[in-house]
């Protein structure tokens, strides 16, 4: 496994500044840096839209050619059929997380619609989520 990416949905521009209480206070900027600094072989990749369409764009433009995707599709995670679909389209694994756990929130929150399309999903360890993602996809390479 030498690339992957974090794709990131909606709001998720405003880590750091968003509802600290729920995501904390650190920006996803200095934490994708940690990321990098801490797996100096990968390739760690990274896109952000509050758009759906362009959250789907994104998985057929790498998908194909990606070893795996870290994916935080915000609320697109409780609504988006199409993201689903587009995961189901790709070879690449994806792995769902979030930063808070969805399941001591909002009965909104409790169901995913692309938690069926993905490898596994990690969610409630803070921004340690996603370096969670990075390491099942590290491990699905090793299988």
């Amino acid at each position: 496994m030498t690339r992957i990416l974090i794709l990131n949905g909606p709001n998720l521009n405003l880590l750091g500044r968003r509802e600290p209480g729920v995501y904390g206070s650190r920006g996803f900027d200095d934490y994708l840096e940690e990321l990098r600094h801490l797996y100096p072989t990968l390739q760690i990749d990274y896109y952000q839209s509050n758009h759906e369409g362009s959250l789907i764009d994104k998985l057929h433009e790498v998908g194909f050619d990606i070893d795996g995707i870290v994916l935080n599709a915000g609320a697109y995670t409780h609504t988006s059929v199409a993201l689903h679909d587009a995961i189901r389209a790709i070879p690449a694994p994806v792995i769902e997380v979030h930063i808070s756990n969805v399941h001591q929130r909002e009965e909104f929150r409790h169901h995913s619609c692309i938690s069926a399309a993905c490898r596994g999903v990690i969610c409630g360890f803070g921004l340690d989520s996603y370096r969670l993602g990075v390491e099942a996809l590290r491990a699905l390479s090793d299988r």
